[in-house]
């Protein structure tokens, strides 16, 4: 009997373990096949930072499987193209890790966790010559040295790249290394609730896309490494079913605390559709292109940024890139296509296909000849630094055995992240996780009679929301949710429509009572309606912290409170209670003194050095 669409759709209740378990009731008694997997650690995500942790784990003798909702491969790190940061000093002799964390800790506006910018700062010149060692093909300077680029609001010369494709480059590195030590990889699996109980994970509820069969994985400790929440945003930077919040809502159904979720990048340069056609619009035009030099015109042919940022111009943060962009618009100095210019044909043709290939050659196949025209590019939502709360010395949440690591995790980045830092927090912490679980007990833990039960329970209510008779369709909710998102808690916001905004996606959970899924579990449907309730569940949480921080800090920006107050320097933490969603503060702790003095050393980035 079809569920009707006036009954309420446990993927959507905020308390999804309790839904499961009222859903259907009489289903309880019946048989429901699924496949069972045990194994001591089970990494949900297969980008750099899962690759990373699996790497460690086996390398150490730790049996490890690594699933991920994609072919092997097919991750999100691909899309990080300009580079990679690690003070080696190749270039800038007087760069050092400190300075590399005073630069993090400024971008971040100073609601970094210290712990974790020293943490990654630190290992990563290591974790760089590591993965040279095991074959990224990085660009070398004549002497044979690793070369580096500048990035926004870098110091020095910084990031080591692989042309424009760095990310690409790296993952395929750690998928050869992962697949030389045999580490197990199962691909087009979506996890749709990790299994805890006395605050303790005991493992996970999966469908595999291929056959519907349901997979309850047992495990001794589960690590999610399964990205952000960008793609909140109707305009973004990721494919449309890569970064829709899969890593923090899972973490925080099971009783993890999320953390700073109101803190969303928008990168400067996204393509603007109108031109480049509705596939492209909002795809990264990587940070590259201006740090090899690039510059910015608005459409009456005025470099801007010099009225906003005259030292550091282009490579000035990217929340100040992004919003001095959005200003030109707004103020009707854009173009016809609702962006900017970026022009790098001032450069040396030759220059730019050498470092620059991959944007070369996309924009080639656009009919744009880069080294002659310019790129139309308007801000897009890129990277969310707020995420799962972790302890940055081991990747801890607050449930036991239960890790979280690269973008799934808040801290490392505060309230806008330094370009580069991405992919270096994904090795660094990759690696921490692996040492830290190789430490502890991998004896198995018998699951609870009352768990499987539970995860029984869980997927009759997924077989029965595929059986519906509602009008609504999973990727119409979706839509509307990004379009409220856009509007109300984009670039600049403040106290009227971020209360709109959050009513508006009150409507939208109230309209999942309608849904339709067609086609079972293989189907698109299906996938997208469990990516609408990780979207609902942090969504609201992005709304209600933007609400709660009443100043602007870095990426949030509020044109009722335009200032930053110390008072602010503070996280927000998003709490799951018995009463349903709580907010709570918590102070920063200081910076150890070494990276206080290189604070205070005042280092900036000469942009002068480009001309």
């Amino acid at each position: 009997m079809p569920m009707s669409h006036n009954q309420p759709n446990p993927l959507f209740n905020r308390n999804p373990s309790s839904a499961a378990d009222e859903v259907n009731r009489s289903q309880a008694s019946r048989s429901i096949d699924y496949e069972y997997v045990s194994v001591p650690v089970l990494v949900i995500g297969a980008g750099a930072a899962g690759a990373r942790t699996a790497i460690e784990l086996t390398e150490n003798g730790m049996e490890t499987l690594v699933i991920g909702k994609r072919d092997h491969g097919d991750a999100h790190t691909t899309w990080a193209a300009g580079g990679i940061n690690a003070a080696l000093g190749n270039l800038d002799s007087d760069d050092d890790w400190r300075i590399h964390a005073a630069d993090t800790l400024k971008e971040g506006h100073f609601v970094n966790d210290p712990m974790a910018v020293e943490t990654v700062t630190k290992a990563m010149p290591d974790r760089l010559h590591e993965l040279a060692r095991w074959g990224t093909p990085f660009d070398r300077t004549d002497d044979g040295r690793i070369n580096q680029r500048y990035f926004g609001a870098q110091s020095f010369r910084r990031t080591a790249f692989v042309g424009d494709r760095t990310g690409e480059a790296l993952l395929d590195t750690l998928i050869k290394r992962a697949k030389s030590l045999n580490i197990p990889y199962r691909e087009n699996v979506l996890v749709t609730e990790l299994l805890a109980d006395d605050n303790r994970v005991y493992g996970a509820v999966a469908v595999n896309l291929e056959t519907a069969k349901f997979i309850l994985f047992e495990a001794a400790h589960v690590v999610l490494a399964a990205g952000g929440y960008s793609a909140l945003y109707g305009r973004h930077s990721s494919r449309d079913d890569e970064n829709t919040a899969d890593g923090p809502a899972l973490a925080y159904r099971a009783g993890a605390n999320l953390l700073d979720l109101e803190f969303v990048q928008f990168h400067p340069t996204g393509m603007v559709g109108d031109r480049y056609s509705d596939e492209w619009d909002g795809r990264l035009v990587t940070e590259a292109v201006r740090g090899e030099g690039g510059r910015l015109y608005n459409s009456d042919g005025e470099r801007f940024m010099e009225r906003y940022s005259p030292n550091q111009l282009e490579l000035d943060a990217r929340d100040v890139v992004a919003r001095a962009i959005a200003t030109e618009i707004s103020e009707g100095r854009g173009t016809d296509n609702g962006g900017v210019y970026l022009d790098i044909s001032h450069r040396d043709a030759a220059f730019i296909r050498e470092r620059l290939p991959r944007m070369y050659e996309r924009f080639q196949r656009l009919g744009v000849d880069i080294s002659k025209q310019p790129i139309e590019v308007a801000p897009t939502a890129h990277y969310s630094m707020g995420g799962v709360d972790i302890d940055w010395t081991t990747g801890r949440t607050a449930v036991d055995r239960l890790y979280a690591v690269g973008e799934t995790t808040a801290g490392v980045h505060g309230a806008n992240r330094l370009g580069g830092n991405s992919l270096a927090e994904t090795v660094v912490m990759g690696k921490v996780v692996g040492e830290h679980i190789v430490d502890l007990d991998a004896e198995m833990p018998t699951m609870p009679n009352k768990v499987r039960a539970h995860a029984e329970r869980v997927m009759h209510s997924l077989v029965a929301c595929t059986d519906t008779d509602g009008d609504v369709s999973p990727s119409a909710l979706i839509a509307d949710l990004r379009g409220v998102m856009d509007e109300h808690a984009g670039i600049i916001r403040d106290a009227e429509t971020l209360w709109s905004g959050f009513e508006t996606i009150r409507e939208i959970r109230d309209r999942t009572t309608s849904l339709r899924i067609e086609g079972g579990l293989t189907s698109d449907d299906f996938e997208l309606a469990v990516d609408l309730s990780f979207m609902l569940t942090v969504t609201e949480g992005v709304l209600r912290g933007a609400l709660k921080r009443e100043e602007s800090r870095g990426a949030h920006f509020r044109s009722d409170f335009p200032e930053t107050h110390e008072s602010w320097r503070q996280n927000i933490l998003y709490t799951q209670t018995d009463t349903g969603p709580a907010l709570w503060h918590r102070d920063v702790a200081r910076p150890t003194p070494e990276i206080e003095s290189a604070i205070d050393e005042g280092y900036e980035l000469e942009y002068h050095l480009l001309e």
